[in-house]
């Protein structure tokens, strides 16, 4: 059920971004849009293994449908990751073949792997065997002088050969020798033309797109050319009320969502229940800075939360003064 509900909710994702799509900032994402595809921040399989588990993978049921995203390039500890985190109740476990940062190549894992498509064929394997869950695969066009026309096809062969099905494809090479991870998310340029192709080439598998989508509109669009999928990555955080706001209705063909104050409303009890556990408004609030975007007010919004919300015994009083800032007369 928690597979078919996954894929059902992929046609629009959020990525898995590191330090942000935390389990807070999936809530407030599950109270603006209930059906786009959540994902965690990539957690590596020794952390799994070996880490703090409720803490790494913890999280509401509210959130549902998530995916949990893995790191790694060891089969067997992998797999174990896979046992141990769908005991947690992910709707979907998906490998990280796209990371370009300095610590994932250290690691042997990341976008590296794209150089290595029978180990990521190993790895998935074993996944697979080990999940009651779809597993599935976030990879590059390519890596550094790779010829991503090339490389890519046979990549995505290999590895569903090994019984991958649904794959989400960064547009972008990854650079890993003379650019910064910062610098490689402009450079080199974007080749949806690509992604498209791949779909083409291999009609019968799920084909998802990311990389530099801005819009829903820009979203909806990628699907109406024949991809199956779109993930949006930092405009659904900057700006999640913008992204998500109608995907209910533009993607999935359900009724209206809740306004921008609806939503704040919505995370109230989320919010006290965490302050009741010990945890500081800031580590919600900071999620929710872009939530106005666009709005009168929305400066002031962030401003008040940003100022007051990490102060020691910051409460709900500064959301309500947040939301007066906008909603009452100056």
């Amino acid at each position: 059920m928690q597979a078919t509900a996954a894929r059902r909710a992929a046609p629009l994702s959020v990525a898995p971004m590191m330090d942000w799509t935390d389990r807070h900032c999936r809530f407030l994402h599950r109270q603006i849009s209930h059906h786009a595809l959540l994902y965690t921040e990539m957690v590596t399989a020794p952390a799994v293994i070996h880490g703090p588990r409720d803490r790494l993978l913890g999280f509401d049921a509210a959130e549902q449908p998530v995916a949990l995203q893995l790191g790694g390039s060891d089969p067997v500890e992998l797999a174990d990751a896979t046992r141990i985190a769908a005991g947690y109740g992910y709707g979907e476990i998906n490998l990280n073949v796209g990371c370009p940062s300095d610590r994932v190549q250290s690691g042997c894992f990341g976008a590296v792997l794209m150089e290595r498509p029978a180990l990521v064929a190993d790895c998935v394997a074993a996944m697979i065997a080990a999940s009651p869950v779809e597993v599935t695969v976030k990879c590059r066009i390519g890596v550094d002088d790779q010829v991503p026309e090339e490389v890519l096809p046979a990549f995505i062969q290999t590895v569903a050969s090994a019984g991958v099905t649904r794959f989400a494809i960064h547009a972008r090479k990854a650079w890993l020798q003379g650019l910064s991870p910062k610098e490689n998310r402009e450079i080199p340029p974007l080749d949806y033309p690509l992604v498209l192709a791949m779909k083409r080439a291999f009609p019968h598998l799920h084909i998802s797109v990311n990389g530099g989508i801005a819009s829903l509109d820009q979203a909806k669009a990628f699907l109406e050319q024949g991809l199956d999928g779109a993930m949006i990555g930092r405009a659904a955080y900057h700006t999640p009320f913008d992204v998500l706001g109608r995907a209910d209705e533009v993607i999935f063909g359900a009724g209206p969502g809740p306004d921008r104050q609806e939503v704040v409303e919505r995370m109230r009890p989320y919010i006290a229940a965490h302050l009741a556990k010990g945890g500081r408004l800031h580590q919600i609030t900071r999620h929710m800075l872009g939530l106005f975007h666009g709005q009168p007010g929305a400066r002031s919004w962030r401003r008040v939360l940003s100022e007051r919300a990490n102060l020691p015994g910051a409460g709900l009083e500064v959301v309500d003064a947040a939301l007066a800032s906008i909603t009452e007369p100056a």
